[in-house]
């Protein structure tokens, strides 16, 4: 029971950040609460083994969104047409950053995107990063070099 517990508190703390690093990932709020759910669902199981929850589930996280990004039917392509924006969220320029940096993330493959996401969002270190998608600390360095010149192509660094 006392797992419960923390595991409920911790779900009821951390969820709005989850689900912001889960948006940066995978780029849809569906999918991103799909996302946080998973991870979450694959904590549960272990929450008393678990000795960083906040590390565990951004490796959990990073993971499954990788595995779905690689889905051939589950990608999804962008449209020229944006939906209706929601009032007070913003300032219209706010608004526009926020939906400008949102295209540039879904421009860059998922393995890049998952490293600009643990790099920026999240603060990891290179080696984190490479524990977490199973690869070398050189791959995480070429990926986010890709991915930085990608946006600096793109205009997304500029100023």
């Amino acid at each position: 029971m006392r797992d419960d517990e923390a595991f409920t508190r911790f779900v009821m703390q951390a969820y709005p950040g989850l689900l912001r690093r889960a948006f940066l990932l995978v780029g849809d709020h569906g999918r991103a609460e799909d996302l946080v759910q998973t991870s979450l669902a694959s904590a549960y199981g272990r929450w008393g083994r678990i000795r960083q929850p906040e590390a565990y589930l951004r490796t959990v996280m990073t993971r499954h969104a990788v595995r779905w990004g690689a889905r051939r039917w589950n990608r999804e392509y962008p449209t020229g047409n944006l939906p209706e924006r929601s009032v007070g969220a913003g300032t219209p320029a706010d608004v526009d950053l926020s939906v400008a940096v949102q295209r540039a993330l879904m421009s860059l493959p998922v393995e890049q995107r998952a490293v600009v996401v643990q790099r920026y969002f999240d603060g990891c270190t290179e080696a984190e990063i490479a524990k977490a998608l199973r690869c070398s600390p050189g791959t995480v360095k070429s990926r986010s070099s890709r991915a930085l010149a990608a946006l600096r192509a793109s205009g997304m660094l500029d100023g």
